[in-house]
């Protein structure tokens, strides 16, 4: 074969691979897209205003911005421990407790949730001395928050690892050398030094909370107006039939991943350049 043909190959072969991903984006990405606003949006501006602004709605948007704000800056205090002791110190354990970072990646959301129902409910192993002292955790905010950190707290964690490890902590030892205490080591080096990642992690971590849906639904009780997440509200008007109503709540949730997104291509970029 000679030259000439080979690129000529070479350039069909790339066309039909790009042709391939753009038909595979358009169907798996634009069209739902797409299909969510013009279902919102299908009777006009007033009505997608009117469900969005609905009591029950802006109820579950708040618990869910709540929720987010309780869940995030948790895991960021966690993955910051979490990826200083593992990337800087040797420990027994250390293994296990990696084992334990990744927990909800290999457990269904569904299970998670059933775990604190069984711990925390009123049926449960701690239910009883909970209830004694009227302390409400499943169906209430507590329990809502406290399945969403289980299932999101790997992110910033194992953004964090990774990048600690290839930095080394040789920076760290010469600042502590030079006569910096541990605070301005962490916040004048270690910090600088990760910023991207952590923020990578953060938008991560913030984009599950926003749409957890599995173990919300099994420690929330559906409440309508107290502990319906947006994900929770979106199911409960598509099950009573207010189709439109239902993709104008979800298109919230469509422009917050397009939100996530952008960001998380903006850090991307900032991070190569730097």
């Amino acid at each position: 074969m000679t030259t000439g043909n080979r690129k000529a190959k070479d350039r069909w072969v790339r066309a039909g691979l790009l042709l391939i991903a753009v038909l595979f984006l358009g169907i798996f990405l634009i069209v739902p897209l797409v299909a969510v606003f013009a279902k919102a949006l299908e009777e006009g501006v007033s009505v997608y205003a009117a469900a969005v602004a609905e009591s029950d709605a802006l109820a579950a948007i708040k618990l869910t911005l709540l929720i987010t704000g309780i869940v995030v800056p948790l895991n960021l205090i966690f993955g910051l421990a979490a990826g200083w002791c593992i990337a800087k110190f040797s420990f027994p354990g250390k293994s296990f407790l990696l084992t334990l970072i990744d927990l909800p990646f290999a457990v269904s959301p569904v299970i998670s949730g059933l775990i604190f129902v069984l711990v925390f409910g009123a049926q449960g192993l701690l239910g009883p001395w909970l209830d004694q002292y009227n302390v409400k955790i499943i169906f209430a905010v507590p329990g809502i928050a406290l399945a969403t950190a289980f299932v999101t707290f790997p992110f910033v964690a194992r953004e964090l690892i990774p990048i600690m490890q290839s930095q080394g902590k040789e920076e760290e030892e010469a600042a502590l050398t030079l006569g910096a205490n541990g605070w301005k080591t962490f916040w004048r080096i270690t910090i600088p030094n990760i910023k991207w990642g952590l923020l990578y992690g953060v938008i991560l971590c913030s984009a599950r909370a926003i749409g957890e849906f599995g173990a919300v639904s099994v420690v929330s009780g559906h409440i309508r107006g107290m502990t319906n997440t947006v994900p929770l509200h979106v199911e409960i008007l598509y099950n009573e039939y207010q189709f439109v109503a239902s993709f104008a709540v979800a298109s919230i949730l469509t422009l917050l991943a397009i939100a996530t997104l952008i960001a998380k291509s903006i850090i991307e970029e900032r991070s190569h350049v730097h």
